[in-house]
């Protein structure tokens, strides 16, 4: 099958596929399959869930996989962001051209043109409580048959003139078509994609606290050999970075033992390694896996429970946890730079404690932002209801988790810049170089959040920094 880059393509990318001369052979075998099944093919001659069980006549059946498409279409806004659309898209492109889901070309290529042309369907991101992704993926592709709307720089348009704009007619559906687009969960492979990336950068960023952490509080070294890691791989590499990165910096004679918070951060990082390397291989094999119900396999018509995303869900809710954690380390750091008998340096981090409040104020918004993120850390995944008059009596809620996943990256960012922002202020006030590999990472934060030299606000200080982050 041919590969697609979801992220870049999500970030903009163009989509060139090539020739689908293999597509269309399958399409043509699916045809002749389908022309001469002697049983009910669910979802194409029948209708879906408690109505499977339905016979559909010709006459129906040419109207059958439009409807399924526009009747389902219950969301609502909040919408999905532009790249998530896209991530979507290209998940679901890639579906396309699996021979078990036989679309034709005609198809495929619509969808790759729709991407090409910056088309972005309007996709709810919340209460979406069917057993796949039926209500998100309808809104996604009645736009392809000119019902629904789309986003233009983020305004509401109708789908049929965005189509129009771009010299497109309203794609005429084929036999299982309709089926094949609301079938899966790409909108959970997508967040797996999206918020994994996400993650990464934001693991990346809480790794370099945590080494500036200790280089400013002039921490003892040895508890980083990654000797001790034992048989961990991945803890042992965390704990060299964090070594490697604070060699040649100043150690505290009356430091003994840095507080909890300081030794344990390599721990909590390689768990959260760990959790996202996980995540990132249940996402490649759900994208592998055949999600049409039903499939066409081996010539045949296959019922399937592809579309039960729990395997990426439960591994999403996995790394909200793991973040958690590492938000609950960041926020307590940041309080331990606040207290003299810990630092030795100025109460607050003020330069004239007393009259002024000095970074206090800093460290209550990371624990605002903590608190915010602990009530996102229950698993989104777990809870079933049912559906569809019984038939349909279990969901993932991936996608949920996915979601939640978003939120929490954001709240640990801007814990992550509060940090920062206490770290480059603690090394500002004892007047040492620092670590020689961090000497650029303090240079970088503090061109962006000058030393607190008088109180100000520093609401803005934090989003700076954060925009810093989204810049890379």
């Amino acid at each position: 099958m041919r590969e697609l880059d979801v992220l870049a393509v999500a970030r903009g990318q163009r989509v060139d596929l090539g020739p689908l001369d293999d597509v269309a052979a399958n399409r043509r075998a699916m045809l002749a399959a389908l022309e001469a099944a002697d049983k009910p093919v669910y979802g194409v001659n029948t209708g879906m869930g408690r109505l499977a069980g339905v016979a559909l006549d010709a006459e129906q059946q040419a109207t059958h996989q439009r409807n399924l498409l526009i009747g389902r279409a219950v969301g609502g806004p909040p919408w999905l962001p532009e790249p998530d659309v896209r991530a979507l898209l290209a998940v679901k492109l890639h579906g396309l051209l699996a021979p078990t889901t036989a679309a034709s070309p005609e198809l495929v290529k619509f969808l790759a043109d729709r991407l090409n042309d910056g088309f972005v369907p309007a996709v709810p991101r919340l209460a979406l409580g069917s057993a796949g992704e039926i209500i998100p993926l309808s809104h996604a592709f009645q736009t392809f048959v000119g019902v629904g709307t789309v986003l233009e720089d983020g305004v509401e348009k109708p789908a049929a003139d965005a189509l129009k704009r771009r010299k497109a007619k309203p794609f005429p559906l084929g036999p299982k078509e309709g089926a094949s687009l609301i079938q899966g969960s790409p909108l959970a492979i997508a967040h797996a994609f999206m918020r994994g990336a996400e993650a990464v950068q934001a693991l990346e960023l809480q790794t370099l606290a945590a080494a500036m952490a200790v280089d400013v509080l002039g921490a003892p070294r040895s508890i980083y050999h990654p000797s001790l890691a034992g048989p961990d791989t991945v803890l042992a590499a965390v704990l060299d970075d964090i070594r490697s990165r604070t060699t040649d910096s100043a150690t505290r004679s009356d430091l003994v033992q840095a507080p909890v918070s300081f030794r344990v951060a390599p721990q909590a990082i390689a768990h959260a390694q760990r959790t996202l390397d996980d995540l990132a291989a249940a996402r490649d094999l759900l994208l592998a896996a055949p999600t049409d119900s039903p499939s066409f396999l081996d010539g045949r018509f296959t019922s399937t429970a592809g579309y039960h995303a729990v395997t990426v869900g439960l591994r999403l809710d996995a790394v909200t946890a793991a973040l958690t954690h590492l938000a609950e380390i960041s926020v307590q750091r940041l309080h331990r730079f606040m207290d003299t008998q810990f630092t030795g340096l100025n109460a607050q981090l003020a330069v004239d404690p007393g009259p002024q409040a000095g970074l206090s104020p800093i460290h209550k918004r990371a624990a605002g932002e903590l608190h915010e993120i602990r009530r996102l850390a229950a698993p989104a995944t777990l809870g079933s209801l049912d559906t569809s008059a019984g038939q349909e009596d279990v969901q993932a809620h991936a996608w949920a988790a996915g979601e939640q996943l978003r939120q929490v990256i954001d709240h640990l960012l801007a814990i992550t810049a509060c940090e920062l922002i206490g770290i480059a202020q603690a090394h500002h006030l004892r007047g040492l170089p620092g670590a020689p590999r961090l000497r650029g990472a303090y240079a970088w934060i503090t061109e962006t959040v000058p030393p607190v030299l008088v109180d100000r606000p520093l609401g803005p200080d934090i989003d700076r920094l954060r925009a810093k982050f989204a810049d890379g």
